[in-house]
């Protein structure tokens, strides 16, 4: 895997459905060097400090190999990188390969992974698109979040290299889609494993606890 994209934004002021909206989403590509710290990407800002960066969602990835799919879906060829919102557009990532708590070496900086990304609806103003929050929920491709185990620097072309395995096997794919696909098969089990790993970011332990009536 390597860097293919880093995309930063400034939080911009838009209207929506009459409303004034701030958000950070409109991200695009910089060809400079960027500065991972444990809880954003300095020059990248957010609106929603309560629901994005923070600790357990320092940094977001996604994998450039969904961008063929999702043009062909929205049937929308103006679609580019960092316009899912990711801070990296990264090769070959897979969601159905990586663990929470996997530990990757991203440039400098060390990442560890800390939960899917669940979408809002600022997703769909950015893709222009109502439809786009049930899509990508039912894709199961959410992405990667991040936090920062050891802060550092990162430019396109970057090797992104595992340097721990979780010992377990809840990988992003099967637990956002334990919890979302109400036809898949032993969610319970899934998200109760989930649940006790110590990897796993609260917000993530908080849904979990909710749906499975944890006390």
């Amino acid at each position: 895997m390597k860097i293919v994209s880093t995309n930063i934004s400034k939080v911009k002021t838009i209207f929506h459905n009459n409303k004034e909206i701030k958000t950070g989403i409109f991200k695009s590509p910089t060809s400079n060097e960027v500065v991972i710290t444990k809880t954003n990407i300095i020059g990248d800002q957010q609106a929603d400090l309560i629901n994005h960066g923070g600790e357990h969602k320092a940094v977001y990835a996604f994998s450039s190999a969904h961008y063929e799919y999702w043009i062909k879906e929205l049937k929308n060829e103006n679609i580019s990188f960092g316009i899912f919102g990711e801070n990296f557009t990264i090769s070959n990532l897979s969601e159905k390969d990586i663990c929470i708590g996997d530990q990757f070496r991203v440039g400098t900086a060390l990442l560890e992974v800390s939960q899917p990304r669940v979408p809002c609806f600022k997703l769909g103003i950015a893709l222009d698109n109502k439809s786009i929050l049930k899509l990508f929920t039912q894709h199961y491709c959410t992405g990667v979040y991040f936090r920062v185990i050891e802060s550092g620097v990162a430019k396109a072309g970057d090797q992104v290299i595992i340097e721990k395995e979780a010992t377990h096997n809840i990988s992003i794919r099967t637990l956002f889609q334990a919890y979302f696909d109400k036809s898949y098969i032993d969610y319970k089990s899934v998200l109760s494993e989930a649940y006790s790993l110590k990897e796993l970011a609260p917000e993530w332990k908080e849904k979990i606890k909710k749906k499975l009536s944890l006390n």
